[in-house]
């Protein structure tokens, strides 16, 4: 069996003297595992393919239960986040969530452009990666089946109040007027709340395009990782690093 397709190169291994395993997020077939032959003798355009952090169209077949790149050749290199720490470490943040959350073998277009979206306006846009980490994780757990409910007050059904909380076990909201101060909550401005919504429920190509305060920003952060990690229990060592590198 051969497949074409173009895919995002999230981590490579080496194994042995010569070859090194891959995984790639492909548009057609989801998360899958590679084997590139002969890597440290390749030189070229399909060298370069098979790096991490490369968009790349792909030639795979599978042979003896295992997938085996036949050739790769570059479409986006993603230059400008190996040459900033920050960006870097944040991206392959984005790369660890995406392996643990995205299916194997199965369709993930939307996966697939929410990555390179993110990686794009990180890369190339004048956007704080604060709020592109916080975009990427909402979305993300839109996608993988775990939207919150964000439309309006649980409770009274009014659509905002000057402060709104955010309820993590349920990730439904509450008013200032409903809420009771008992539950784990977090309380959120019209800024934030905006930004939470926008990042789930705007148009795919739009989830970047709106303006928010330092404040704001900082609390819609905050929220978006706590849900995240909250939802999926799960400790991510990128993560880690990426705040690290952030705060020197």
């Amino acid at each position: 069996m051969k497949i074409s397709t173009d895919g995002l190169i999230l981590t490579e291994q080496t194994i042995g003297e010569n070859d090194k395993l891959i995984t790639v997020l492909t548009r057609s077939n989801g998360i899958i595992r590679c084997f590139v032959k002969g890597a440290k003798l390749i030189k070229g355009r399909k060298c370069t393919a098979t790096q991490s952090l490369s968009y790349s169209r792909l030639s795979i077949y599978f042979g003896r239960e295992k997938y085996i790149i036949d050739e790769a050749e570059p479409i986006e290199l993603f230059f400008n986040l190996r040459n900033d720490i920050e960006k870097l470490s944040l991206a392959q943040y984005f790369c660890e969530l995406a392996m643990y959350i995205i299916p194997e073998n199965s369709a993930a277009d939307e996966y697939l452009s929410l990555i390179l979206n993110s990686l794009y306006i990180l890369s190339n846009k004048k956007r704080s990666p604060l709020m592109i980490k916080a975009v990427y994780e909402m979305r993300i757990l839109s996608l993988a089946g775990y939207m919150p409910d964000l439309v309006c007050c649980d409770e009274c059904k009014c659509y905002e109040s000057d402060t709104m909380y955010f309820i993590f076990d349920s990730g439904k909201i509450l008013c200032q007027n409903c809420f009771k101060g008992n539950i784990n909550a977090m309380a959120l401005s019209r800024g934030a709340i905006t930004a939470l919504r926008y990042s789930i429920y705007a148009e795919p190509k739009k989830i970047f395009s709106f303006s928010i305060s330092d404040v704001s920003l900082m609390q819609f952060a905050d929220c978006a990782e706590t849900f995240l990690l909250k939802t999926i229990d799960h400790h991510f060592n990128s993560l880690d690093f990426y705040k690290q590198v952030r705060t020197q």
